[in-house]
């Protein structure tokens, strides 16, 4: 039987993708010297959040995802980035091909907020694989699963998420409102006669500023 080994070596934005996009470079090898015809290949990527070190200005943007920083040795629980299928094509000895994964910048999900929460350092993934290997064994198609057991560890730098958001969304950021909440932001911005969104969401945080420092 085949036996496969898994390691992430890199990655790369995909600025010409449709949406915001990384590509993690794969190199997957066959240790016991048989040919691979083809792999259909499952990666689940999560984030482990606690194995990496946070500023304190960090910390405190990831305040709505963990809480205080003095429950984190609880808090800290892996989040789901992506479930990524792809097909290997046919090799012998190893293979390197690149993984695409997609991002989403709304602001909702667990993983935008968490990447969007980090100034530098590396986000540390880990890549767990499943997914089906076909080989050829004296003329006939021999067919087995990839263990539940191959998994890898990756250190995505935050520079290079940064880059595949700007590549799509250059100094901006995506958030979610209710349509009631929309209809009274619009009526206000045409009051005022402000140009922009920035522009209304700047007037209302002046508004609220002295009264947000006084509950603070």
């Amino acid at each position: 039987m085949a036996d496969l080994t898994f390691d992430c070596i890199g990655a790369r934005p995909d600025r010409y993708a449709v949406t915001p996009s990384m590509s993690l470079i794969l190199r997957i090898a066959e240790t016991t010297g048989q040919r691979i015809d083809a792999i259909a290949l499952r990666c689940q990527i999560r984030i482990e959040p606690a194995r990496r070190r946070y500023s304190g200005i960090e910390a405190e943007r990831l305040n709505d995802l963990f809480g205080e920083t003095a429950r984190w040795s609880e808090t800290l629980k892996p989040l789901q980035l992506a479930t990524v299928p792809t097909m290997v094509p046919g090799f012998t000895g190893s293979v390197e091909i690149d993984l695409a994964v997609p991002f989403s910048y709304d602001l909702k999900i667990a993983s935008t907020r968490y990447f969007a929460g980090l100034d530098s350092g590396e986000v540390p993934l880990l890549l767990l694989f499943s997914g089906t290997v076909f080989t050829a064994m004296d003329g006939r198609m021999s067919v087995q699963q990839v263990p539940w057991s191959k998994e890898a560890s990756f250190g995505l730098p935050v520079k290079l998420w940064r880059e595949a958001i700007d590549a799509h969304f250059p100094d901006s950021a995506w958030i979610t409102l209710s349509t009631q909440t929309l209809d009274e932001l619009i009526r206000f911005k045409t009051r005022n006669a402000l140009p922009t969104w920035d522009a209304t969401l700047s007037a209302l945080l002046g508004q609220a500023g002295p009264e947000a420092e006084t509950a603070r």
